[in-house]
């Protein structure tokens, strides 16, 4: 498959777009590709992953799910921190491609106020500790830069990549692929370091749960029965909820259908008040892979997925 890796300052040097917006080649193109925010930071890597139907849950739960594509590993640190840091300079936002997604500015994260990787490493480690809203907004962000709509995968998207990737991998152990309780000697490990499913993603289960944009309901899977794309937009701070199980869990909770929801004590420690709406302090099995929808949306569409905080951080 052809790779083709997007630079977004070089296209700004000489005066054009990244990409040219009207080019069939680009828009029908469905292939992994990379983008490399800085030269010093590790490209994001992408894998399309084909729509259909497929029974989610474990009661056969049919939906339909639209093309789009994954990140192959978890953000990582030195990928987020670029980010929270405002390493890149607004002059090297294109106004064209913000204008193109209804973007009219970007909100910067607050700085931590203490080590969120509670020592277990950087770089090339998962980013953990963000709220939903800090993962999303580093989507938006990166949205801002490419002129590419990203975000978090719904439920539905996130399982749905699960169970395409772990086909014809029955016979493998789950510690080929996945850092959990048993193999984890209680901390993460660096994105990629076990075996990529069949999709060529990695760390799907174990290693940090990972964020959503949906609402926690328990009766998630009836809901979404028989439905195209189905997401439970948030309408309060809690619950929400991440997907695929951690470095602290057992291999019963890294599953493509494991579920859990977000809680208060995720900010237990946090010494602020109010408190952040950007950081927890006590999640730190927590983390997030990004999402692109192969179909084009309108603004308007787009502006459905960049929640705005929600005014409840006690």
């Amino acid at each position: 498959m052809v790779v083709y890796i997007l630079i977004h300052w070089l296209p700004m040097m000489i005066g054009l777009n990244q990409y040219d917006l009207e080019s069939p080649e680009v828009k029908d193109d469905f292939e992994p590709y990379e983008y490399l925010i800085r030269e010093d930071v590790d490209a994001i890597e992408m894998i399309p992953v084909s729509g259909g139907e497929l029974d989610l849950g474990r009661y056969h739960d049919n939906v339909q799910v639209s093309d789009f594509w994954i990140g192959k590993y978890e953000i990582s640190w030195k990928q987020y921190e670029t980010f929270v840091y405002g390493e890149i300079e607004k002059k090297e936002y294109d106004k064209m491609l913000m204008e193109k997604l209804g973007i009219d500015g970007i909100s910067g994260a607050t700085s931590p106020y203490t080590d969120m990787s509670k020592g277990m490493g950087k770089d090339q480690f998962p980013a953990i500790n963000m709220t939903q809203y800090g993962a999303l907004m580093f989507c938006k962000w990166l949205s801002a830069l490419t002129g590419d709509f990203y975000r978090l995968p719904t439920e539905a998207e996130w399982e749905y990549a699960c169970k395409m990737g772990e086909k014809d991998l029955d016979s493998q152990s789950l510690e080929d692929y996945a850092h959990f309780q048993k193999n984890s000697n209680y901390t993460y490990k660096e994105v990629g370091s076990y075996k990529a499913d069949a999709l060529g993603l990695n760390d799907m289960k174990g290693n940090v749960a990972e964020w959503t944009m949906d609402k926690y309901v328990k009766d998630f899977y009836p809901q979404i029965a028989g439905k195209k794309d189905p997401w439970t937009r948030p309408d309060e701070l809690y619950p929400k909820v991440v997907r695929g199980g951690s470095w602290r869990e057992e291999a019963n909770d890294c599953q493509c259908s494991s579920r859990r929801a977000s809680s208060r004590t995720w900010k237990k420690q946090d010494p602020q008040i109010p408190k952040s709406m950007w950081w927890n302090t006590n999640a730190d099995y927590v983390g997030f892979r990004i999402v692109r929808p192969r179909q084009t949306l309108s603004k308007e569409e787009i502006s459905k997925y960049w929640l705005e905080p929600i005014e409840d951080y006690n």
